[in-house]
């Protein structure tokens, strides 16, 4: 303002009401650019029953579009976790497409009323705005996964025509039998990407409900399997105590059902926690064959990698993660790969910049706050490392030396030291 030194607060009129400043969308906005092959991503579908209890029903319909789609292996599909950020606000497609780097949006609507459902749904071309294809699904319940496939196939087929809509495309051939523990499923799958650890434990009983009503059903179990592993890495439960469980849900699931994807991670998971790292990355690397947009997969597949001192593999994957799902609440996993691989290789000061911004995804995350500490005290910073190591105390108070030894998934033992002596360095006590 000509005249007036101090700064003045700017209004703008007519105000922007697609979003807020208060909106977590908003947070680090980016334009990213578009992929050399189609792209899309699945908005949550909104829940017109008048219900809420029906919230997960809807985001259900909608994950399972983008499993489907993800399969498909000339579409580039954003994953669930980054879609859903924008579930509730009113949005501009225009943005959103941008903030994510997809050309289509698809979008529907679900209404659930007894033992029938009715879903709209339409494909956005977000660049120009048109509408390339609607259509609307009255079917009785039994019938949800034929209309899920139904979807996927006419989704395809509106994006790429030159392509047979099912190419790639593999059936889901389940029954009206699977409703019941597709239900529970996605009230666990709600409940856990919170990734609080009271919803945690909500997930864990609607999962072990479904285990136990429906033990035939694979996605159930391999999700249980996660979920405690991850719980036991965030400090919610002891790892010596979930580890064989999560082993014999995991293998489990894969006898039921070798397509698992999730069950392919898991397993990948326990061979990194036994410092198992060729097998894990075999693992993680049949699960991207199975589903080449799977960003978890490539997530843990670089927190492996880092561990191992594969620094610079550890960054490409956690790169393509970060590009498949930009909103991710699982990012500080994938930040925690590409920092480790930094402060293995010597790399402090980037260590530090992306341990930060773990930090600042999930102030409460263990692992986040060893990984700032650990690079603070190593680069010499030793009074900023022992008020992080406060933090970390006070949400673990029995953390020491000697067990971050017996847990920490390093397979070399020169590696292992230059982390735990790190932390020891800040204060960390031996016993």
């Amino acid at each position: 303002m000509k005249n007036i030194k101090q700064p003045v607060h700017v209004w703008r009129w007519p105000a922007q009401i697609t979003q807020t400043t208060a909106d977590p969308v908003d947070d680090g906005r980016t334009t990213l650019p578009l992929p050399d092959k189609p792209s899309i991503a699945v908005l949550p579908f909104d829940n017109m029953s008048g219900d809420a209890e029906q919230e997960f029903f809807a985001d259900g319909i909608a994950e399972d579009i983008i499993t489907d789609l993800s399969r498909i292996h000339w579409l580039f599909v954003i994953a669930r976790n980054s879609s859903f950020v924008f579930k509730g606000h009113s949005i501009d497609v225009r943005q959103v497409a941008r903030e994510l780097g997809v050309r289509y949006l698809l979008e529907g609507s679900v209404r659930k009323a007894a033992n029938r459902v009715r879903i709209t749904v339409q494909l956005i071309d977000a660049e120009t705005s048109n509408h390339l294809w609607a259509e609307r699904y009255d079917r009785e319940l039994d019938d949800i996964f034929a209309v899920q496939d139904e979807i996927t196939e006419k989704v395809a087929g509106a994006i790429e025509p030159a392509i047979i809509a099912a190419e790639g495309h593999r059936a889901r051939n389940r029954s009206s039998q699977d409703l019941g523990a597709w239900e529970l499923l996605m009230r666990a799958v709600s409940d856990f990407w919170r990734l609080a650890e009271k919803d945690a434990v909500e997930a864990i009983g609607y999962l072990e409900t479904a285990t136990e009503r429906y033990p035939q059903y694979a996605p159930a179990h391999s999700m249980l399997a996660f979920v405690l592993l991850f719980s036991a890495q965030s400090g919610w439960r002891d790892l010596a105590s979930v580890r064989d469980e999560a082993a014999k849900l995991a293998n489990q699931a894969i006898d039921l059902d070798d397509q698992d994807t999730w069950a392919h991670v898991v397993l990948g998971y326990m061979h990194t926690m036994n410092r198992e790292t060729t097998a894990a990355i075999k693992r993680f690397t049949q699960a991207i064959e199975l589903n080449p947009n799977f960003a978890s997969a490539y997530g843990w597949r670089s927190f492996t990698k880092a561990h191992a001192g594969l620094s610079k593999e550890a960054i490409e994957d956690a790169n393509i993660a970060s590009r498949l799902s930009p909103k991710d609440p699982q990012n500080s996993i994938f930040h925690a790969g590409i920092s480790l691989a930094h402060f293995l290789a010597g790399r402090y000061e980037d260590c530090i910049e992306e341990a930060q911004e773990m930090v600042r995804q999930r102030p409460g995350f263990p692992s986040a706050l060893r990984m700032l500490c650990v690079a603070l005290a190593r680069s010499g910073k030793i009074d900023q490392a022992r008020v992080h190591l406060d933090m970390l105390m006070r949400l673990q108070p029995n953390i020491s030396a000697s067990q971050l030894r017996r847990t920490l998934p390093y397979p070399s033992r020169e590696h292992l030291e230059q982390f735990v002596g790190g932390l020891i360095i800040a204060g960390l006590p031996e016993e």
